[in-house]
């Protein structure tokens, strides 16, 4: 079976789909893998490391497509990509099907079969293929260091001879992969952390790692596959009023919460920013979903009402080495499990293969 690795076409992305360390494993195991002139180089791997390790270098994308098997990216397929795609491939990338529904479309028309790598089952046995999870573990280490680079205060206590310096407060909303990594960084740099989520469940784990948790006491919550589901409006508004005493005394907020499938919950209003301390950094991990913020604004840093909003997206990307490394790994291990050299195993009632498989053979399944 031969892989496809496709330089990526989204503007500004630097990451690559596999690294020469997993293209080497994966020819020791029979595997045949084709790479893109270039595909690597933003995430400094070079062409000569990925042929050292034993991959094919193409400059075309309609060559590497036509002679493969199999196409992996990270992000979704582009217009012209689809286009050079032909009956009976089998695609593998981020594709966020749930907010998609045309892009699926387009996929079922040209008759490939294709895996969404978003869409991976949270189970024990299907954590080393978690991308969002790998991915947004570098996500929220990096917010921190974000906000540490707008904020005007350092985050630890200080003691010099010519005074005290108090320790930073950061406020964390969602306490998943990202936001655990985002208290486990600040509170490594020394502030005072405090955090809030709608899943009770994830009280233990934030105070694990030193944050004071903010409770909200509702069953307005309802959770699938680890992810808050659905919310209801009176549980928005008690955790509004739970979290503004916080709110209003942070030096740094860090949003993370995200709806699968939806747009991202608004989390801080307008009105709420304009009570917020003169100089404080909202870093709104959410803005590439609609933004928990309300007043974040797409790949951008912007200051309202006193308090500058970075609302950059792709994070990971800017961790290019590390967020390829790990991306590469989770395709390596889902690759495994779904066929093995010789080609795919199509075990159509098994989890993995169901949570993943979006489009088997130009028919939509989910």
């Amino acid at each position: 079976m031969k892989i496809a690795v496709l330089k990526e076409s989204r503007d500004g992305e630097k990451r690559v789909a596999m690294t020469p360390t997993i293209v080497k494993q994966m020819v020791a195991k029979g595997y045949e893998v084709a790479v893109q002139s270039g595909a690597g180089e933003a995430s400094a791997f070079q062409d000569k490391d990925y042929t050292e390790a034993g991959a094919s270098v193409l400059l075309s994308t309609g060559e590497l497509i036509a002679g493969c098997d199999v196409i992996a990216k990270i992000n979704p397929f582009s217009d012209d990509e689809i286009g050079s795609l032909q009956q009976g491939k089998v695609c593998l990338s981020l594709m966020y099907h749930l907010n998609n529904p045309e892009y699926v479309q387009m996929l079922a028309g040209k008759g490939v079969s294709a895996f969404s790598m978003d869409a991976i089952p949270r189970i024990s046995r299907a954590q080393s293929m978690d991308v969002l999870s790998s991915q947004g573990n570098l996500a929220g280490y990096k917010a921190v260091i974000l906000g540490a680079e707008h904020m005007t205060k350092i985050f630890p206590l200080m003691m010099t001879a010519a005074g005290t310096i108090t320790p930073s407060k950061v406020l964390i909303f969602g306490v998943g992969v990202a936001g655990l990594q985002a208290i486990a960084t600040a509170k490594r740099l020394g502030a005072v952390v405090e955090a809030t989520d709608v899943r009770a469940e994830t009280k233990e784990q934030a105070e694990s790692l030193g944050a004071k948790f903010i409770t909200v006491k509702d069953d307005g919550v309802k959770t699938e596959g680890g992810y808050a589901k659905e919310v209801t409006a009176e549980y928005l508004a008690k955790q509004k009023e739970a979290v503004n005493k916080s709110l209003f005394q942070a030096d740094l907020v860090i949003t993370t919460a995200q709806v699968m499938g939806k747009k991202a919950p608004v989390l801080i209003t307008e009105e709420q920013v304009k009570n917020m301390k003169y100089g404080s950094v909202i870093v709104d991990m959410a803005v590439e979903q609609g933004g928990n913020c309300e007043a974040s604004e797409l790949n951008k840093v912007v200051v309202k009402h006193g308090v500058k909003i970075v609302g950059l997206g792709n994070l990971p990307s800017t961790l290019a080495t590390n967020a390829s490394e790990l991306y590469a790994k989770n395709l390596q291990n889902l690759l495994f499990h779904l066929s093995d050299k010789d080609g795919f195993k199509w075990e159509m009632e098994e989890e993995i293969t169901q949570g993943t498989l979006i489009v088997h053979q130009g028919n939509i399944l989910k």
